[in-house]
């Protein structure tokens, strides 16, 4: 089995896409580009499945519109996926790199764990992992207990994990990092690798969300943050319980 890739490459980043090509080629993977979402050509007015009040109660600040971009990206590329009809597929963000034999690795995690139906391949952060099991290449698949872990750059998805996150995802209320990672939610069953199965390019420092700095400035106020402080509590006490959940 070939595995598609959607590959999301905003219009403008032409060495990205240069490079993330570069890659699959070398492996023979089957790569399909979809044009990113540009969060900064679009103006708030015109933003569509989303809702700005939700986001700051959740996420304790104001969006940024890298972030409504990544967001759309990300369900773009779920939609594209869902209509080609095809069982399975990953979702890569354009500064990943893949390592030579990605593929077995990814098609023993298919054949040896066939409930996952969301599997995240990297991660910035991974504590508290619990390993639920592991495959014929020898990669460890679980959940951790502390999150969020970070990062949308590559995920393998299933076709019911596709529609299952098409459907829940909308309207945008997190970053989609996070919102990705929160199967008690969304209903798919998602996981993670121990370790990760792709690296990042030299590009990946060139984000197009923003930096600690920016976050910082788009803060609410600490007395406007009291949700998003009950929020995180409650969503922490439900990543421990899906953490142990067979």
């Amino acid at each position: 089995m070939s595995l598609p890739i959607y590959a999301i490459n905003l219009d403008r980043s032409v060495g990205r896409w240069q490079l993330i090509a570069e890659s699959a080629a070398a492996e023979g993977l089957t790569l399909i580009r979809v044009p990113g979402v540009d969060g900064r050509a679009i103006p708030e007015a015109s933003r569509v499945d989303v809702s700005d009040a939700g986001f700051r109660r959740l996420a304790g600040r104001i969006m940024r519109p890298g972030e409504y971009g990544c967001y759309q990206s990300h369900l773009k590329a779920l939609d594209l996926m869902i209509a080609s009809g095809v069982p399975a597929a990953i979702v890569a963000e354009d500064d990943v790199v893949f390592p030579r034999g990605f593929l077995a690795r990814v098609e023993a995690i298919l054949a040896d764990f066939p409930k996952a139906e969301v599997v995240k391949l990297f991660n910035h952060r991974n504590k508290g992992f619990r390993r639920h099991g592991i495959t014929r290449a020898g990669d460890e698949i679980g959940r951790c207990l502390h999150g969020p872990q970070g990062s949308a750059a590559c995920y393998l998805v299933t076709a019911a994990g596709a529609r299952k996150l098409a459907r829940t995802l909308r309207p945008m209320a997190l970053p989609f990092d996070v919102a990705l990672e929160r199967g008690w939610q969304t209903g798919a069953a998602t996981y993670t690798l121990h370790r990760d199965i792709v690296s990042l390019g030299p590009l990946d420092v060139e984000t197009e969300i923003g930096s600690r700095e920016d976050y910082r400035k788009t803060r609410l106020p600490g007395w406007k943050r009291l949700p998003t402080h009950l929020f995180r509590a409650a969503d922490y006490l439900a990543r421990l319980r899906y953490t142990f959940r067979t």
